[in-house]
């Protein structure tokens, strides 16, 4: 599922391994350092960022392997055998990190690894906080799927690649029944919840090639590939589930959804307008069922 969890912390990475490390270096070149210096500012990735740190370090010192504990767990080359902890207090708050060594450091090269650190600090902690914000920019705070604006990059995107390959694409609204009531009855706190728990239930029924988004208030979209009549069985999975979830059948949360397919260089909103129009024809047939578009 390509979604992306996205908002959601990257997990534990190994990266390649730098050109091994030889004694005997200039350690304190000053253009050592300004090379190091400009190779981690020239990324806004934060695993980048710290791929560069660790194969600065694995070149200029006994450094074979780097792992930060940090909100992103990352870790670089080979991580394990000897090893030095250390504290980074650079980004605002101290995070531990810790190196694995081929040989002990000495005294001068702890002293390198002091300068290097202090640089590493700063180009990492603006790739993560530009990565915070482009996450921000793309998904639901509420239930970490994707938002508006990333829905229609994404539909576009996935209509140009149908086009190309002539493959199919399929879009499928979905709409909670009896959630108003439910909000307004008992308040946002248990609205917030069960839209979560709906956003939840969504990534558990969808396939990893599928996206799911929160377009706002209770209305949801899924980008699923294939046409129209293949979507029978998510369909048929959510509302399943819908019954079977202990929030939703206590508050009687049940889900109503329209399904339609692209058909030639169909534009992303005529596609939306035929699901939409199909969901439309499920709340007409007493909701807690799907239609599918015949157009």
């Amino acid at each position: 599922m390509d979604y992306a969890i996205a908002s959601q912390p990257y997990p534990e990475q190994n990266w390649g391994k730098s050109a091994p490390y030889t004694a005997g270096k200039d350690h304190n070149s000053d253009n050592n350092l300004m090379e190091i210096l400009q190779q981690m500012h020239a990324s806004l990735e934060p695993r980048t960022v710290f791929a560069s740190y660790g194969k600065s370090l694995g070149q200029l010192l006994p450094i074979q392997g780097v792992q930060l504990n940090h909100q992103l767990k990352l870790n670089w080359g080979r991580c394990h055998g000897l090893n030095q902890q250390r504290v980074i207090s650079g980004f605002g708050e101290p995070y531990s990190i810790k190196y694995y060594l081929s040989s002990p450091l000495t005294p001068d090269q702890l002293i390198q690894l002091n300068e290097i650190e202090k640089l590493f600090c700063q180009p990492f902690l603006n790739a993560t906080k530009y990565s915070q914000m482009s996450n921000q920019a793309m998904f639901d705070a509420l239930t970490g799927l994707g938002n508006r604006y990333y829905y229609r990059q994404s539909i576009k995107s996935a209509l140009a690649r149908a086009n190309r390959n002539q493959g199919d694409i399929s879009l499928v609204v979905l709409d909670l029944d009896n959630f108003k009531s439910v909000n307004d009855q008992h308040g946002h706190k248990l609205g917030d919840t069960i839209l979560s728990s709906f956003a939840e239930l969504i990534n558990d029924a969808i396939r990893n090639t599928d996206q799911a988004f929160r377009i706002g208030g209770d209305e949801f979209i899924i980008i699923a590939q294939g046409n129209a009549l293949e979507m029978t069985p998510l369909c048929q999975r959510i509302i399943n589930t819908m019954e079977s979830h202990p929030l939703m059948s206590t508050f009687q949360v049940k889900c109503s959804l329209g399904v339609a397919s692209s058909s030639g260089a169909q534009t992303q909103d005529k596609l939306y307008e035929s699901a939409d129009m199909a969901l439309y024809e499920a709340k007409d047939a007493g909701r807690n069922c799907f239609r599918i578009c015949n157009d």
